[in-house]
């Protein structure tokens, strides 16, 4: 089983044809030409050429598809490639986005030369201040009082949390009980996987609390870059084709990821009527780290719900990699929105 996050196939129309004529059906299937094109993955019109064409013909196309072969491996190497400079790079930013938590955590202040953003709208702001200056002196003291407020003030508070809720799909994962535990996720951080398998781990960070004991929730994506031997022509780059999570030691009373509910059963024999209390699985985000098992064979065939689910998984998975990490303050400040 495999599934690219970037290029996931909706199969939720598909349609099936039955053939009109059973006679003309199994005719077809005896001819051995067309069983042979048809291993070969050709289209019905291409069957139609691959029929017409000479043997001679037909012999040198199996020699432009062992070439082709040769190029899917070699762009197969590529994308391992690509994939190891992504690493090396991704270590040249690590030093920034650490010096991006200390400043969201308020472990770090920044000085007045690095806070310095000139925009458009910073000027309009500062006209329309100009414009109003004769009036500064009325609410002098209730600008002293903000500024109070503001020195109370550590860090960026609710900087991840503000992150997902500005998220389309990750604030499609955020319930109101979960909130309170994001407040205290202070950074995000990725690992990359280089080979071996290739892939990549997502680090959430968070501060002591009263939800769970853990420090760090992760969550590991395993990806393949290697042409399906089976259907090597397919191959488009690497695939995500498994995650794992991690299991979240959530202190009594504050999992949120169950819920109890109450239940009349009646008694079978008895006939009397009895309150049966139930523990069932409950919305939340932190359900993110408990994805579906997935069989070590890449290969493997799973059912079209958890297909689906993990293909919203890896799609989630590779956005918080690819585009939030990176450019967490853009989504903070609304500047992208979900597939920007």
């Amino acid at each position: 089983m495999t599934t690219d996050p970037e290029r996931a196939v909706n199969t939720s129309g598909t349609e099936s044809v039955e053939d009109e004529d059973d006679n003309t059906h199994h005719k077809i299937l005896r001819n051995t030409d067309v069983l042979a094109a048809l291993r070969d993955g050709i289209s019905a019109p291409g069957l139609e050429q691959m029929q017409s064409l000479p043997a001679p013909v037909k012999r040198r196309i199996k020699a432009l598809k062992q070439l082709q072969l040769v190029t899917t491996n070699i762009e197969a190497k590529f994308y391992e490639e690509v994939h190891a400079l992504e690493c090396e790079y991704y270590k040249m930013c690590a030093p920034l986005y650490e010096k991006r938590s200390e400043i969201i955590s308020g472990a770090y202040e920044p000085t007045d030369e690095q806070c310095v953003w000139e925009s458009d709208e910073d000027e309009e702001i500062l006209n329309n201040y100009m414009k109003v200056k004769a009036k500064i002196e009325d609410v002098a003291e209730e600008k002293k009082d903000e500024a109070e407020n503001e020195d109370d003030t550590k860090g960026i508070p609710d900087f991840w949390l503000t992150i997902f809720k500005n998220v389309g799909t990750l604030a499609d994962m955020v319930q109101e009980h979960d909130e309170p535990i994001l407040k205290h996720l202070n950074d995000v951080k990725v690992k990359f996987l280089e080979s071996n398998p290739m892939g990549f781990i997502l680090e959430f960070h968070f501060t002591a609390n009263e939800y769970f004991s853990n420090t760090v929730l992760t969550k590991e994506y395993i990806m393949k870059c290697t042409p399906d031997k089976n259907d090597p022509f397919s191959f488009e780059g690497p695939e995500i084709y498994k995650c794992k999570g991690c299991v979240i030691d959530w202190k009594k009373g504050k999992n949120v990821t169950v819920k109890t509910i109450k239940k009349n059963q009646k008694h079978k024999s008895r006939g009397s009527m009895r309150t049966v209390t139930k523990t069932v699985q409950n919305d939340s985000f932190f359900n993110f780290f408990s994805p579906p098992n997935v069989p070590d064979d890449s290969e493997a065939d799973l059912d079209e719900d958890t297909q689906a689910l993990l293909t919203s998984d890896f799609e989630i998975g590779h956005y918080i990699r690819e585009r939030i990490v990176p450019r967490a303050v853009l989504y903070y400040t609304g500047d992208f929105e979900f597939g920007a």
